[in-house]
């Protein structure tokens, strides 16, 4: 007879845990998110969060070292609470940090599934649209970009892949034509012709590097290609969910297609950034 994996007890014939055991735990560890939650914005007293989160722990079956996780997931339930109007307040950000220190969560623990860098990313596009060049990035090592003076680093995307668009021309209904003969060894082909031209685009990609902007320009580096777009230059930006296409003022110039993983926040970066 197997015990309840919640409170030890016999659980019956090929049974791990009771069904009320199961539903206590996970009613318990939904409050203690709901709690912790409530601290991270400023319903709570932190200074009380921690003893409040053990006791309903000990009541719910829920191991000690599991209080964490729950801070951790209310701490991301935040985050997409903060931002569920679209923008994040300095206030909000204030009140976020405040918990983030206060219960010694690590910027690692906190972007394990990405909420640290959408909180990062939420606050430096506050301060883009308020007119600040955003002091919050920095760089291990040399960056491949000879940057201008004045000039400020604002982002960096790694592993960004860059497409160009290329028209390719080909013939079609091309026809062989009845050759007549008009003399000897000289031959007068009718009808030969190429046919006519069709053109199509494709995206082909290029490179792979680091995408980096700054308060004037927005400069690409892979092993192939290398590039640099002064922002005033750019007549429109093109949104896709994975990242941006960016059209330049050139009579010849096609799209430039770069991949950032994130198209949401290469968008609104690079067009409130433009309007600097």
């Amino acid at each position: 007879m197997g015990k309840c994996t919640y409170c030890g007890q016999p659980a019956g014939l090929l049974r791990r845990q009771h069904r009320e055991c199961a539903a206590k735990h996970d009613q318990g560890r939904s409050e203690m998110i709901a709690l912790a939650a409530q601290a991270a914005r400023g319903q709570v007293n932190l200074d009380s969060l921690e003893s409040k989160l053990l006791e309903i722990a000990r009541s719910s079956y829920i191991p000690t070292d599991q209080v964490k996780e729950a801070l951790i997931r209310a701490w991301e339930n935040t985050v997409d609470h903060f931002l569920d109007d679209g923008d994040l307040s300095a206030e909000e950000e204030k009140q976020l940090s405040a918990f983030k220190e206060r219960l010694a969560l690590s910027q690692e623990v906190l972007d394990r599934r990405g909420a640290y860098s959408k909180l990062v990313k939420a606050a430096v596009l506050r301060e883009v649209m308020e007119g600040t060049i955003p002091p919050r990035i920095t760089v291990a090592g040399d960056l491949p970009f000879n940057f201008q003076k004045s000039e400020h680093l604002i982002w960096v995307f790694p592993n960004t892949a860059y497409y160009e668009d290329k028209t390719r021309r080909q013939y079609v209904g091309r026809s062989q034509g009845v050759s007549i003969r008009i003399a000897k060894g000289i031959y007068y082909r009718v009808g030969a012709f190429r046919g006519h031209p069709v053109e199509t685009t494709e995206r082909v990609w290029v490179d792979t590097g680091l995408l980096a902007v700054t308060n004037k320009h927005i400069y690409f580096a892979g092993l192939r290609k290398s590039l640099r777009i002064r922002h005033d230059k750019i007549v429109s930006f093109i949104p896709f969910e994975d990242g941006i296409g960016l059209q330049r003022d050139a009579a010849t110039a096609k799209p430039q297609i770069f991949v950032t993983g994130d198209g949401w926040f290469t968008y609104n970066l690079l067009s409130n950034v433009s309007s600097l």
